[in-house]
């Protein structure tokens, strides 16, 4: 099979070998290495989101326009996390392959999530730290800190339902973003793969966790000790729960069950 597919690149059967394979050596990272690393994730994503902002914060782009352009910048968050190495948990709901052709427990998995999600949320919420310290908000006269606002008062004010279902559908994309990358041979590849469906997720107004532990937090330092002139009650801690359960829980249902076990019916089940 994977002569049809030349040597340029992995067939779907090999990719789906090598996300078994990665999955097993991903559940034996030693505990530091793998906090290490999903700090790293956390901020990588945090990096795509500055620049995302950085791009909506010009008001003179159309509305289609700056979408496309933002989710091109934002993009560079899972090409930092696949080049650069790290551990994301909307990336590593891939798990769930190898979990369903029992090579980890659901213990090993279970625990592999949680340590990830916390490590990333250390990562994205201490990039926003760094960022609000360095005065970057302050750029374009102060449209930056402005268009952080507005974007958390949207992620916060979203109904539960709402959240949920943008959170499944930005995680089957950046869940075949992983997928494709593990195809991809060279860092071309790899690249070429990650900018399309991750532009898409971001473009379509899609929600990802980890994104919004950057964004939302640098929202609320912003309107805590910067100055906007801003005073919005969603836009708090209370807010940021309200958001990033669903939004976690939709991402979760997204990878795990649209990607990862349909690609393990395809390709593992009976293998």
């Amino acid at each position: 099979m994977s002569e049809m597919y030349g040597s340029d690149a992995f067939s779907p059967k090999e990719v789906s070998e090598r996300v078994n394979s990665i999955g097993v050596a991903k559940i034996k990272l030693p505990l530091l290495s793998l906090i290490m690393l999903g700090i790293l994730a956390g901020a990588f994503i945090g990096l795509g989101a500055l620049y995302y902002v950085l791009i909506k914060s010009d008001l003179a782009l159309g509305f289609a326009l700056s979408q496309v352009l933002g989710g091109l910048a934002f993009s560079l968050g899972l090409i930092l996390v696949i080049i650069a190495g790290a551990e994301l948990f909307t990336g590593n709901n891939l798990l769930v392959m190898a979990w369903a052709d029992n090579k980890i427990t659901t213990f090993e998995i279970l625990k592999n999530w949680t340590v990830v999600l916390s490590a990333n949320f250390i990562g994205a919420s201490g990039l926003a730290v760094l960022v609000f310290l360095s005065g970057h908000n302050e750029m374009n006269n102060g449209a930056i800190a402005e268009q952080y606002i507005k974007i958390a008062i949207i992620k916060t004010n979203l109904p539960f339902w709402s959240a949920f279902f943008k959170g499944i559908l930005c995680n089957i994309l950046v869940c075949m973003a992983v997928w494709m990358a593990y195809a991809g041979r060279t860092v071309i590849d790899k690249v070429v793969v990650v900018i399309f469906p991750v532009s898409a997720f971001v473009a379509a107004g899609f929600e990802h966790c980890i994104a919004n532990m950057y964004i939302i937090p640098l929202a609320i330092l912003e309107q805590t000790f910067g100055n906007t002139t801003h005073e919005i009650a969603t836009v708090s801690w209370s807010g940021f729960i309200s958001n990033i359960v669903p939004v976690m829980m939709g991402n979760l249902v997204g990878g795990s069950l649209f990607v990862a076990l349909v690609y393990h019916v395809i390709y593992q089940r009976n293998a």
